[in-house]
């Protein structure tokens, strides 16, 4: 018996459009991913990459600022590796650095690389929580990217621009 409904992206192959970069990453036409298959490859990453950074976030607490590190860093890494399973991962990274978020991008990827710092070399607590905050609004920014006009908005609502 077939799988109906929105779920079952097998049989909606005619009535989803392809794009570029849903499709036309070599490494995914190499592995013989299913739009199926790459869809629990992100819902996987997203959920182990969640559960990661909040356990890291709760080790925090404990006082186990390595501990923290390691698993915060790791979890964000983790839930961005899942976007290229979506769209690629040549082509998530040829849009990560394009003009209009390479600035975002910089600030997520030093952001994370200086939570190891700040755990491992000063070992403290509040830089970590800074850099947390950092990485988070650069994530977001990034995030917004995507979408067309939310920047704009978000400056809007804020009174920037």
């Amino acid at each position: 018996m077939a799988s109906k409904g929105w779920f079952n992206l097998e049989s909606a192959g005619a009535a989803i459009p392809e794009t570029q970069y849903f499709e036309g990453d070599s490494a995914f036409k190499f592995l013989g991913l299913s739009r199926t298959t790459r869809l629990y490859g992100f819902v996987g990453c997203l959920g182990i990459g969640f559960t990661l950074s909040i356990l890291g976030s709760i080790v925090l607490f404990l006082g186990q600022i390595s501990i923290f590190a390691v698993l915060y860093g790791f979890g964000t890494i983790i839930s961005l590796v899942g976007t290229g399973f979506l769209i690629g991962f040549a082509s998530q990274l040829k849009l990560m650095f394009k003009p209009v978020r390479v600035i975002a991008t910089i600030v997520l990827l030093a952001s994370i690389g200086l939570i190891f710092v700040g755990a491992f070399v000063l070992d403290s607590e509040i830089l970590c929580l800074i850099l947390v905050f950092v990485e988070y609004l650069a994530y977001t920014w990034y995030s917004l990217s995507y979408i067309p006009y939310a920047r704009t908005a978000v400056k809007k609502f804020f009174g920037l621009g």
